[in-house]
């Protein structure tokens, strides 16, 4: 029946105050002996009703079946005294069969001198979805990065083969040649044209093995990440000359292929960032492990910078140092500031999680 403005559940002195009530653009609600005492509109409407057809509706005939158990004790935790109070996101169910998802803050309060749950809900189904819709697009997001990563380090092998076998292998050609030239000449300046090329495809060498190994660490596939990382350093030392400390000199850490390369690609564009931007004098890398867990530290001396400032957050490299810490089911820690240098800091599992990528 309808309920007259005698039968408001609250002791309202005035009209405004009770239309303020009843217009409100949260649901109000009284729960009493499992039903529904009173909903002003606004309540009613969440689950497709006017607050007539919910009066006296009882309780479980709201609430998904899956849910009924759950919302039944908590409502009874209340009405016993137990707990005074409940703040907690709840499942409705609408009258077309959707579920709802309602924000609810009830508490126990005498209502015609026994007690009840009086509270008030928003509905929040719209922010459920979007959270929901949020969660599985960053979930589709973080498969195509580590797909994308996957299809890079084959391509990067690839690449690094070709530049290594076919363009190393004609170098080598051309240098037996000008040597081969520079024998057979009695022409002194012939013999100079010869040493100078010669200088040159030896450098050329150089440059294709360096970069045949930066695509592709050849330490990593046969030594072991440990010693791959501390031949990188190494060069990374003769190229910059700043200092550098690996910590232990040597280690090593049995880790499927994938994660010794996404180990490693961290390892790296930490110590390519530290050539770029950090004005460093010294880099300190730091390894150590547990029976389940292990660390990765580099640690330069450098200007620093401000972790919060946006350029840095949406830094291309720092974004792909984090998704392959997510890969390995680890976490990417930068500590940095103004003058006080960088430390990066990779912790990752030894044991692969079951809920990331084998």
């Amino acid at each position: 029946m309808r309920q007259t403005p005698n039968d408001v559940p609250f002791d309202m002195p005035s009209v405004p105050f009770r239309g303020i009530v009843e217009q409100s653009v949260a649901g109000v609600y009284i729960l009493q002996d499992e039903h529904f005492q009173y909903t002003n509109a606004t309540f009613a409407g969440m689950a497709g009703y006017s607050d007539d057809e919910v009066l006296g509706k009882p309780l479980r005939d709201c609430v998904p079946g899956y849910y009924v158990g759950e919302v039944m004790e908590r409502y009874k935790r209340r009405i016993s005294g137990e707990v005074k109070s409940m703040h907690f996101v709840t499942h409705g169910l609408h009258r077309d069969g959707n579920v709802v998802h309602i924000d609810v803050h009830g508490q126990t309060m005498q209502f015609r001198g026994r007690p009840a749950v009086v509270g008030v809900g928003v509905n929040v189904t719209g922010q459920i979805q979007r959270d929901a819709e949020l969660l599985e697009s960053r979930h589709e997001y973080r498969e195509l990065a580590s797909r994308l990563n996957t299809m890079r380090e084959q391509q990067r092998a690839e690449y690094a083969r070709e530049v290594h076998d076919v363009l190393g292998g004609l170098l080598t050609s051309m240098k037996l040649d000008v040597g081969r030239i520079a024998r057979r000449s009695r022409s002194t300046a012939i013999r100079g044209i010869a040493s100078d090329l010669n200088a040159l495809l030896v450098e050329a060498i150089d440059n294709v093995r360096e970069l045949s190994e930066s695509m592709r660490p050849q330490a990593l596939d046969h030594l072991g990440l440990g010693a791959a990382i501390a031949s990188h350093l190494k060069r990374f030392r003769e190229r910059s000359e700043l200092r550098v400390s690996l910590q232990p000199p040597e280690f090593d850490i049995d880790l499927p292929r994938w994660r010794s390369i996404a180990v490693f690609r961290i390892f790296q564009e930490a110590l390519t960032n530290v050539a770029r931007h950090a004005c460093a004098t010294g880099v300190t890398v730091r390894f150590r492990r547990s029976d389940t867990a292990f660390w990765l530290e580099i640690e330069d001396d450098g200007i620093g910078f401000s972790a919060g400032v946006p350029a840095m957050r949406q830094s291309l490299g720092l974004i792909s140092m984090r998704e392959r810490a997510y890969e390995l089911g680890g976490t990417l820690t930068i500590d940095s500031a103004p003058r006080f240098g960088t430390r990066v800091t990779l912790h990752a599992p030894i044991v692969q999680s079951p809920l990331v990528r084998t």
